[in-house]
């Protein structure tokens, strides 16, 4: 069926720093309780810490302890650590209650954890006249405005352009300033909650200049090897990640990072042992300070991809495990609830259609549009999986409906429900229209950016390919199997989908020679992984 998309820390107090009384909180307008992370956690006290890499911005205060917390919430906003920068950035202001930085990046932490409300409330406090600012740091309070007016209307091309004008100006008025530089590669990337994770060579020549100008720069070092990941240049991001993760070597992402390029790479243990050393960090983190891991973004998409290069292995039990964990966690925003998908194609992809199915039906209880449409979409492979054709096109209108709720951009961002389409047409009497729209959906995988995307399409397309097999289109079958292996030719998977093509073809020669090196390639894997059970039967007898 087509299961598409898979998609401890060392504390240094400060001797001579003893916490100040909270200080009042920011008027959120009624967003007090109502953000994605509670209040409560975000404004505990905390310390300085080490091991999370060394960042520093000169601003406006006299506190040497005050510019010490502002620069330790720069390094953990600079790696998706949000709620230890939110942290830091208040602890910033216990110290120096009219530091109009901290409140800058503090509504940066607040985009960071998708609350909108939170960072322009931030941002308002910020502008309050008794705060601190140099010249060049005046320009932050237009650059922050206009970002928080984007996100609050985020389909408009205006608002977005205006937000990106102020970062232009402001490095055109400050063109050394190696943090306004950073700043316009991310404005280039289209949306604050990307957030550096999705930039091209716009972003990278931003990031360039801010190194030229601060060559530790750790956060401008993170950004461009997401984008030469983006742009498929795996061994300059496998540089830059390693150094990531030897200067930071207590942050979680540090090590994920690294993983996505050693994965990308086909040293797959080797990346596995990066996600366990970022998996063993949060869950040091959240047990010291008793912050449930529900509300870290970074966990559930840590363990995804730990389980599926576990899968890459053929390790289906460790990624068994692994993705049920995941799939437990409470989702707090639209995006997480809807990557819990990968659990139930998980489900599909092993032919465990009833455990997929009623998987799949907690997501279509979501308050989401996007859970829903992810929750029917994946129903109905499972029905299909199941030979209840007509449930399955049952959940496809569903999916429709939810589909139609998105903005269009989004939905045009997504496979579903294309891909329950496709195979529905497959199995019935409409295989060239499957065909064409197989073909589209295929396409579009192997377009995408990053890590999550370039392992997705890699299971999307081996699932395809099983689809076609058993609706009996082989020439599907072969170009799909052939895709597989161009995209990643380390996975086994890839192999064994063309050995089948090739043994259904009688090309024996060929098959036996695709059999073997997916064996290789599975020596590691569950010694009762049925794939691997049947290339041995293959090999030990005659391929016919």
């Amino acid at each position: 069926m087509l299961g598409w998309a898979r998609f401890a820390s060392s504390f240094i107090l400060f001797s001579a720093l003893a916490f100040p009384q909270q200080t009042a909180p920011i008027d959120h307008d009624g967003h007090q309780d109502s953000g994605p992370v509670p209040e409560a956690i975000l404004e505990r006290p905390v310390t300085l810490r080490s091991g999370v890499g060394q960042m520093h911005e000169k601003v406006a205060t006299a506190s040497p302890a005050a510019q010490s917390f502002y620069d330790q919430g720069l390094a953990y906003l600079h790696s998706y650590v949000w709620i230890e920068a939110a942290r830091s950035f208040r602890q910033a202001l216990r110290l120096d209650p009219n530091l109009g930085m901290a409140y800058i990046g503090l509504a940066d932490a607040y985009i960071g954890l998708q609350d909108v409300a939170g960072a322009r409330a931030a941002r308002k406090a910020a502008a309050a006249p008794e705060n601190h600012f140099s010249e060049r740091e005046r320009v932050w309070l237009t650059i922050r405005q206009r970002e928080v007016d984007y996100l609050e209307d985020s389909e408009s091309a205006e608002k977005f352009a205006a937000y990106r004008r102020a970062v232009i100006e402001a490095t055109k008025a400050y063109p050394s300033d190696p943090w306004l530089w950073i700043q316009r590669g991310l404005a280039d990337e289209g949306s604050p909650f990307t957030h550096g994770q999705t930039g091209g060579t716009d972003s990278l020549a931003c990031y360039r200049t801010a190194l030229k100008l601060d060559p530790g720069n750790l956060a401008a070092l993170h950004y461009s090897a997401h984008v030469h990941e983006n742009l498929g240049q795996i061994e300059a991001a496998l540089n830059e990640t390693a150094a990531y993760a030897r200067l930071a070597p207590s942050i979680p992402h540090a090590h994920h990072m690294h993983g996505h390029e050693l994965m990308r790479l086909g040293r797959t243990a080797e990346a596995i042992q990066e996600f366990l050393k970022a998996k063993q960090l949060e869950d040091n983190y959240y047990r010291v300070e008793n912050i449930p891991a529900q509300y870290d973004w970074h966990h559930a998409h840590n363990l995804q991809l730990l389980a599926l290069n576990y899968e890459i292995l053929g390790k289906a039990k460790e990624a068994d495990a692994v993705l049920r964990e995941a799939f437990t966690l409470p989702a707090y925003t639209e995006f997480l609830d809807y990557n819990r998908r990968v659990w139930p194609e998980f489900l599909i992809d092993r032919a465990r259609y009833q455990e997929a199915l009623d998987a799949a039906r907690t997501l279509t209880e979501s308050e989401w549009a996007m859970a829903r449409l992810a929750g029917y979409t994946l129903a109905g492979e499972a029905f299909l999986g199941l030979n209840r054709l007509d449930d399955a096109e049952r959940e496809l209108a569903l999916a429709e409906q939810e589909r139609a709720k998105l903005p269009p951009r989004t939905a045009a961002s997504l496979p579903y429900p294309a891909a329950l389409q496709a195979a529905i047409w497959l199995r019935g009497s409409q295989t060239q229209a499957g065909e064409e729209l197989t073909v589209k959906v295929e396409e579009s995988m192997l377009a995408k950016k990053g890590p999550d995307g370039w392992m997705a399409a890699e299971f999307a397309l081996e699932a395809i390919a099983r689809d076609a097999r058993q609706a009996g289109d082989w020439d599907l079958a072969r170009f799909t199997a052939e895709q597989m292996i161009r995209h990643n030719p380390y996975y086994a998977g890839g192999h064994f989908a063309l050995a089948l093509v090739a043994e259904h073809a009688g090309e024996n020669a060929g098959a036996r020679q695709m059999f073997a090196a997916a064996e290789k390639l599975w020596q590691h894997a569950d010694a009762d992984l049925p794939e691997l059970a049947m290339i041995r039967r293959k090999l030990s007898g005659s391929i016919n």
